[in-house]
């Protein structure tokens, strides 16, 4: 198992190891070195697309590994602040043997993270992620490096991405004149999502969209819709969408205010594409997070889950491996296979908004689709990612508590693959049971790690 990387590339507080300027400057040396011998980087452009987000510690980063990738030997195109899909269709499109993204995604500002995309375009498998630790790990100096200096922006590439999302939205679908909010998260979306929502002829009223490099995902975005949803309602919008950080996920609001996470939308995707006799062995991927409600209504419809581990890489493993159509996450990431390799926010608004378009239904009747199980989630902090089964009676204490719900209910735990934080789960019919033994759990784990 990798070390340093995470479910979604390596994160940390920017200037605090592994995001420092001696570990940065060889991971760009070492992964270059390690991807090169990829026999799937064998005629390969030799040179890299890095993006990042909005967040002021993200040039320097980029300097350090910039360093690093041309003592290797490797040019590099920077697009300056992008969304992350859009190095992952880019780097697939432009022939490029890898892409970077600097970025912490849905984190606060002062935290930030690099993950790697192949050249084609998905996250890299965790076997070649131990290769490059190791290899970062055993290099002493890196040979013929030059001082840092921030690359160079290039502004030609983008406008391809741009294109590609624009041109996602089926042919006679009517989305022209509606009036949208889209909340950018002070982030990656800024300054596209805009572009792309008024190019295609919709009323985007725009918010969150000025980034000062401390204000990314700052009470916006993602995880905070609040906002967002209340702009919908006041401006009798037809639907609002908040991006995160680095506009690889989407939480939407229908026309009523009401939040759509991912559950809701691979719902609505799922049926629609079922309908259409476009999804796949009738397969959708979810990870052991989705609400129960959901996995059981996808089964009323002849429609079979298939759980992986969390995390937007392991969803697009499983898409590849059984050659399915569409997964995706409860936090927003969703991946539509035969459109992208990549959880893309922006794609799957536009999806959204073609689909239900074309159902002739009101936003809102999307809510109404399945029951959603109450849900307690309970994130505690931690010092270290003790192995949860080393915690002596930890995991057999979740078991018992599980066992009591009767089979109409779960309890899950896990630690963050990109915080420090063990997450806990609990899901089942009646709420009041569901926060109790979330609390019993949260407590248990507290008392045993003393």
């Amino acid at each position: 198992m990798p070390k340093y990387f995470g479910t979604d590339g390596i994160r940390a507080v920017a200037g605090q190891f592994p995001l420092t300027q001696d570990f940065v400057t060889k991971l760009g040396y070492c992964a270059l070195k390690e991807i090169q011998k990829n026999p799937a980087a064998a005629g390969r452009r030799p040179f890299v697309i890095i993006a990042e987000d909005s967040r002021e510690s993200g040039p320097a980063l980029a300097s350090y590994l910039t360093a690093g990738i041309l003592a290797a030997g490797f040019e590099v195109k920077h697009l300056g602040i992008a969304p992350t899909p859009a190095v992952s269709y880019l780097v697939k499109k432009h022939n490029a043997i890898c892409g970077i993204v600097i970025s912490a995604s849905h984190n606060p500002a002062e935290f930030n993270g690099i993950k790697f995309f192949s050249s084609l375009g998905n996250k890299l498998g965790e076997e070649l992620e131990t290769d490059i630790e190791t290899a970062v790990e055993n290099l002493k100096e890196v040979p013929g490096l030059k001082p840092p200096t921030a690359p160079a922006k290039d502004n030609t590439l983008i406008k391809d991405y741009i294109d590609f999302l624009e041109s996602s939205v089926p042919q006679g679908v009517n989305i022209k004149g509606l009036k949208v909010v889209l909340d950018c998260a002070n982030g990656a979306a800024s300054e596209i999502a805009p572009r792309v929502f008024n190019d295609l002829g919709m009323q985007p009223i725009v918010i969150f969209n000025n980034p000062d490099g401390c204000n990314i995902n700052k009470d916006c975005g993602a995880l905070h819709t609040q906002a967002m949803q209340e702009r919908v309602v006041k401006e009798h919008a037809y639907m609002g969408f908040s991006f995160d950080g680095d506009a690889d996920r989407l939480i939407a609001s229908d026309n009523e205010g009401g939040q759509l996470d991912g559950d809701n939308i691979i719902t609505a995707a799922a049926l629609y594409l079922k309908e259409k006799g476009l999804l796949k062995n009738n397969k959708v991927v979810l990870t052991v997070m989705a609400n129960l409600g959901l996995i059981n209504y996808l089964k009323d419809k002849g429609i079979e889950p298939l759980l992986t581990a969390v995390g937007d890489k392991y969803v697009f493993e499983a898409l590849e491996k059984e050659e399915l159509s569409l997964g995706g996450e409860t936090s927003g990431h969703i991946i539509f296979r035969d459109i992208s390799a990549a959880g893309d926010g922006i794609l799957c608004a536009l999806q959204l908004l073609s689909l239900i378009r074309q159902g002739g239904q009101e936003p809102s009747a999307l809510k109404k689709l399945w029951k959603r199980y109450p849900l307690k989630l309970i994130p505690v902090k931690v010092s270290k990612k003790i192995p949860l089964d080393t915690i002596p009676g930890f995991l057999d204490y979740v078991k018992q508590l599980e066992a009591g719900m009767g089979g109409k209910g779960r309890i899950f735990v896990r630690y963050s693959g990109t915080e420090p934080l063990l997450r806990i789960l609990v899901e089942g019919e009646d709420e009041e049971q569901v926060k109790t033994l979330a609390q019993k759990t949260a407590d248990c784990f507290l008392e045993s790690i003393r």
